[in-house]
């Protein structure tokens, strides 16, 4: 059975979607983060036969965002971007937690 992709799709303010792919989530200090990526679909980057360009070398940027519930949803939660120096903290403990880094090999990015 395949891994069901976990997609979140973002809009920014010319209306322009972006989707990105949730690699993993943690709980740090009483709150819930979320490692994302540009999602690239099987064979798109052209370099490799995989999805998560294992083995081609090509490095995606990270991003970190805290993930919060809707204010009045219980259903649905929101992405907010975290401070630069907390992305890269929370990056670092991604990288070393139980995430595999052979699979993906990952570019700090400012989270703005």
């Amino acid at each position: 059975m395949e891994n069901e992709l976990d997609l979140v799709v973002f809009e920014d303010d010319d209306g322009n979607e972006l989707t990105m792919e949730v690699l993993d989530y943690l709980f740090y200090e009483g709150h819930e983060y979320a490692l994302l990526t540009e999602y690239v679909e099987e064979n798109a980057c052209g370099d490799c036969e995989k999805s998560d360009c294992e083995g081609c070398g090509n490095a995606r940027e990270a991003f970190v965002m805290e993930v919060r519930p809707v204010e009045g949803d219980e259903e649905n939660e929101e992405f907010v971007p975290v401070d630069e120096k907390l992305a890269v903290k929370l990056i670092d403990i991604f990288q070393n937690s139980d995430f595999d880094e052979e699979e993906c090999d990952f570019e700090d990015a400012d989270d703005e």
